[in-house]
């Protein structure tokens, strides 16, 4: 098992695009991470974490590769204006992506406002990802918990520091021009849907 100490390592970029697993630094917490583009990895990813009905998020770069993977942008268009930010945004699915989605015909998406991140998915397209830990336990502060959690059944770590300061994202859906927060996570939003300062 390999760990590495930047995100900028060519070799990140080479293993996530090939389908291989790992456990990455985000603009949020350590996460689980694989090419949105390998159903296969995909589905290994998820059985990691025994999820059988509770799809990741969709890390991408852009608007653009969103909608490149198969997302209409009219499903986009009443929230984009909160991203590049920590929050993650529910929005339905098409049968093609049934794959990242479990099944349940919606998804969480986000786009890190991270420049290192954000550089990193503009080279390897859309991740899916979930939290570096197993089912009920607290996520991954640092990336020896993540190892503690996962040992040598994913293909690589990239070593972040610890980010136990760090927040998971704020997770809303948006039903009928009305803001449903899921989750309060780094950026407080109240019940109009406003980011809260």
């Amino acid at each position: 098992m390999l760990t590495y100490n930047s995100l900028q390592d060519k070799a990140i970029i080479n293993s996530l695009q090939d389908g291989l697993i790992g456990v990455i630094p985000t603009d949020t917490v350590y996460g689980l991470a694989c090419s949105a583009l390998h159903q296969n990895s995909v589905s290994r990813l998820y059985g990691l974490k025994n999820r059988e009905a509770k799809p990741g998020t969709l890390l991408a770069s852009n608007v653009d590769q969103v909608i490149d993977l198969g997302i209409p942008r009219r499903y986009l268009k009443a929230v984009e204006h909160y991203w590049p930010n920590s929050i993650s945004i529910v929005v339905p699915t098409v049968a093609t992506l049934r794959y990242l989605d479990q099944g349940i015909g919606s998804l969480a998406i986000r786009i890190p406002d991270d420049y290192v991140v954000h550089k990193l998915l503009l080279s390897t397209g859309p991740l899916i990802t979930t939290s570096a830990n197993k089912p009920g336990k607290q996520p991954s502060a640092t990336i020896s918990e993540a190892k503690a959690y996962f040992g040598d059944v994913v293909d690589f770590y990239v070593d972040g520091g610890d980010l136990s300061r760090r927040l998971s994202s704020t997770i809303i859906r948006v039903v009928d021009d009305a803001v449903e927060v899921l989750r309060q996570g780094s950026i407080k939003i109240n019940e109009k849907g406003e980011i809260i300062q």
